[in-house]
């Protein structure tokens, strides 16, 4: 395969960056986030236009341009220590993780789920360190895989999905059979790890989130519908730079008597709320700057005109 000049020079920054981060004591590594995040918000001011015009959209006029600023810049900033997260979280041993987050509630509920022999979909949304719950939870004995789609670097794909693994967390590929895989692993026990706040391009399934109408992805509740196993629903939070919290919800199940459509809506719904309040509660927390904006509409597909 032949890479664009473009990916390899990311695929050395990214890889340089991660050495860097990885040998550095962990709030150290953070500031070195907080650099990143600090030239990309205030020089390069990356995104600040649209993710300004996001956080209007949901709240109004609820806050100040300055207090809108701030939302932005800590969101920001909380996904560049996400990366440094990221990178140094196939290192972390159990110690390590018990000394800087609060895992333990989920933990005892994940536990007690696994050793029923059941597996479960894990649905975190982009707050907090979303990484961090899934090498906390395999460190604990506790299987769990994700799914992912190609990045556009495959340089960068690479890296990402083997840091991942490397975690403890398979990595499927979406395709054909991924399906058949994913409900074979949830029956065995295993947990599905997955963000549900991602707008889907086409029709799928539509909720009431933040306010609005927005279409995500039917697989979580789909998978959980086939393998007849419960949804979590999980709220990380950052609290200052290097402390976690994770609070696991009360199960999302199944309703046999609904029909299939019905089901996937009400579980997605059920979902989508708890998220919607906790990022209307700590706006800072979430990830205002993804590319999939979720509420923008569904993509209309495109028509031909008829000819005589």
């Amino acid at each position: 395969m032949k890479y664009r000049l473009k990916h390899i020079i990311e695929y050395g920054f990214i890889r340089a960056m991660a050495g860097l981060v990885k040998v550095l004591p962990y709030r150290v590594a953070l500031l070195v986030g907080w650099k990143w995040a600090w030239l990309g918000f205030h020089v390069l001011r990356f995104r600040r236009t649209e993710t300004d015009r996001r956080i209007r959209e949901v709240f109004g006029d609820r806050f100040t341009p300055r207090e809108r600023r701030r939302i932005a810049w800590l969101s920001l900033r909380n996904v560049m220590f996400t990366a440094v997260d990221i990178m140094r979280t196939p290192f972390m041993t159990q110690k390590q993780l018990d000394k800087i987050s609060d895992y333990e509630a989920a933990i005892e509920l994940l536990m007690a789920n696994h050793k029923a022999g059941r597996g479960g979909v894990f649905a975190l949304p982009h707050m907090g360190a979303w990484e961090l719950p899934g090498r906390a939870m395999t460190l604990r004995g506790i299987p769990f895989f994700s799914v992912a789609g190609k990045q556009r670097n495959p340089l960068f794909d690479y890296y990402l999905n083997t840091t991942r693994e490397k975690s403890g967390m398979p990595i499927l590929m979406r395709g054909a059979s991924t399906l058949k895989d994913i409900i074979r692993r949830l029956k065995a026990g295993q947990m599905l790890a997955i963000l549900p706040d991602v707008r889907m391009r086409t029709e799928a399934v539509k909720v009431r989130f933040l306010g609005k109408e927005a279409n995500i992805g039917g697989g979580m509740a789909m998978f959980a519908r086939h393998a007849n196993v419960p949804i979590f629903p999980v709220i990380v939070t950052r609290v200052g730079w290097a402390q976690h919290v994770a609070h696991v919800y009360p199960p999302v199940w199944s309703d046999p008597a609904l029909d299939k459509e019905a089901d996937i809506q009400q579980m997605s719904q059920k979902v989508m709320d708890i998220v919607s309040e906790a990022i209307l509660a700590q706006p800072e927390q979430w990830f205002w700057y993804n590319k999939r904006w979720v509420l923008e509409p569904v993509e209309e597909a495109p028509t031909t005109s008829a000819t005589s």
